[in-house]
């Protein structure tokens, strides 16, 4: 017989298992929601000529107020969306012109198109950088130089508030709190007119348009209801067809982004698939879970060999609970393996071996005698432990009688 094994419990028990799995599986999928959408959940309203910002220079009043009129309006942060636009594109020209662009060309953009040229200079507040500390106006050369895009002689006038003026989309009056800014062009196709100059002008044979006062369109200049009736008639003009949708361009201000994979795994088309591929993973972690090692080849139901034989015997033992009264017979059979090694007739009486072993383990330098190992085990034991332990004393001395080791 074998010695047993100690039995150790885990060291974590079943729920601490699962929280620890369930922590891990929430991180994992936040670290992946990171990579994914930090670029939008990103603050973007900073002071700028910008549709995300909402100071005074910038267009996100336009934009509200445009979603507020019905209209469907989106930001673009995709180089691809200034080639091609479904509906209108709206680019606000920032006071560094086309700068941050590269390989664009103004005159190769979606139509219909309308440029708005810049006009202020501001600096965010250090406090609150959503907030202009100051502005002031950009001198005539500086957005003229701006303007050479579309037309290399074109000039920019700075004139007073025109009055009711008279437009594609009826009569307005416009208020501009300081100087009106105007294009004075020969190539350029005159849209809207105003006395000294023009208000609105077109690019020849094209559906591109330049606004030359953004003062029209920002925040600043829309908290005047004439002027707001101006952004929304103009831009209902411009419009393609009448659901048209409304693109503003960010990528002129630094917000160019590249198509993000992570998000793109989670929409369509690609959805499908990727949920194809999280449910085959769970299927493997919980295959793993369930069963430990490699799958092991299915036996026969009744195995062959004196080994087979031996560990059913001793599983029906085991089974039935009879192990602690098979001590006298561990005894018995020790008595005739010895009888049978040291050459003594099968009739040797059990006072006879003892006597016989005694004198051998005296020769052999052996201290116990067989009566104080086998003695234990002429009664039934208290358990299967109990009978192990004494089994294996026994087994030792006999080792030692017949091999002498």
């Amino acid at each position: 017989m074998s010695e047993r094994l100690p039995q150790t419990a885990s060291p974590f028990s079943a729920q601490m298992i699962g929280i620890l799995i369930a922590i891990g599986l929430l991180t994992f999928t936040a670290v992946f929601a990171m990579l994914g959408w930090s670029p939008e959940l990103a603050n973007k309203n900073r002071a700028g000529e910008h549709p995300y910002s909402t100071s005074a220079l910038g267009y996100q009043g336009l934009v509200r107020l445009l979603e507020a009129d019905g209209q469907t309006v989106t930001i673009s942060r995709l180089a691809q969306t200034r080639d091609y636009a479904d509906g209108l594109l709206i680019i606000t020209i920032p006071r560094f012109g086309f700068n941050r662009l590269d390989d664009f060309a103004p005159s190769t953009a979606s139509e219909p198109t309308l440029y708005v040229l810049p006009k202020w200079s501001g600096r965010a507040d250090r406090s609150k950088r959503s907030w202009q500390e100051d502005t002031s106006l950009l001198s005539s050369n500086f957005v003229e130089g701006v303007l050479s895009t579309f037309d290399t002689d074109a000039k920019v006038w700075r004139l007073r508030n025109p009055g009711q003026i008279s437009t594609p989309f009826g009569p307005v009056k416009p208020d501009f709190e300081h100087e009106m800014q105007v294009i004075d062009s020969d190539s350029l196709r005159p849209v809207v007119s105003v006395p000294g100059g023009t208000l609105v002008a077109q690019v020849p044979a094209t559906d591109i348009y330049i606004l030359s006062d953004p003062d029209i369109l920002n925040t600043f200049g829309i908290v005047r209801r004439e002027n707001a009736r101006f952004a929304l008639g103009l831009i209902e003009s411009l419009k393609p067809f009448p659901e048209a949708p409304i693109t503003f361009d960010a990528t002129i201000h630094g917000f160019e982004r590249s198509e993000n994979l992570l998000k793109a795994i989670f929409d369509i088309p690609f959805l499908g698939a990727t949920l194809i591929a999280f449910a085959t993973i769970l299927l493997i972690g919980w295959g793993a879970a369930i069963r430990f090692g490699p799958p092991q080849r299915e036996d026969r139901a009744i195995a062959f060999g004196k080994q087979a034989l031996a560990d059913n015997s001793a599983g029906l033992i085991t089974m039935a609970r009879r192990e602690s009264t098979m001590a006298p017979r561990y005894l018995e059979a020790t008595r005739r393996t010895l009888i049978r090694h040291l050459g003594l007739p099968r009739q040797t009486d059990d006072t006879t071996l003892t006597t016989t072993l005694n004198v051998i383990a005296k020769q052999r330098g052996i201290d116990s005698k067989f009566e104080d190992t086998g003695g234990p085990l002429t009664s039934d034991t208290r358990s299967r432990e109990d009978l192990t332990d004494k089994a294996n004393r026994l087994w030792r001395w006999r080792k030692e009688i017949t091999h002498g080791d």
